[in-house]
């Protein structure tokens, strides 16, 4: 069996300090992506809500009856108008607002005669987005 000196077991600070810093540039490298990332998801979860949200005015609409249903959506405000649409949505939260992902606003379509898509606005540019 081979004796080894008492200090070569150890990693010096110059190796530990390189490994750190090797660690710190792919941690620098890495943190736009996941940012970048997170942005796309959320926005891709805002159109699938939208989507969603066309989806159960087209249910509800078929359900009641447009002419039932046309006089009084113009009438009401967004959060009524989405309390409708709560029947037709799976897993849908009381409120709109804590049914759009933070960051986006859903507006729904103020007449059914037309059938318009609900309008998807990004709060951070205040513009609408297509999907």
């Amino acid at each position: 069996m081979k004796a080894y000196p008492k200090f070569s077991r150890a990693f010096s600070l110059v190796e530990v300090l390189a490994a750190v810093g090797i660690i710190g540039i792919i941690a620098f490298l890495a943190i736009p992506n996941i940012v970048a990332i997170k942005q796309d998801s959320e926005r891709n979860l805002a159109i699938s809500r939208a989507e969603a949200v066309n989806m159960a005015i087209v249910s509800y609409i078929q359900s009641n009856g447009k002419d039932n249903v046309a006089t009084s959506w113009t009438s009401q405000n967004n959060q009524a108008r989405y309390a409708n649409l709560i029947p037709y949505l799976s897993f849908a939260p009381g409120t709109i607002v804590e049914f759009t992902p933070a960051g986006y606003t859903i507006t729904l379509p103020g007449n059914l005669n037309a059938l318009t898509k609900s309008v998807l606005t990004d709060n951070s540019t205040s513009s609408a987005l297509s999907y």
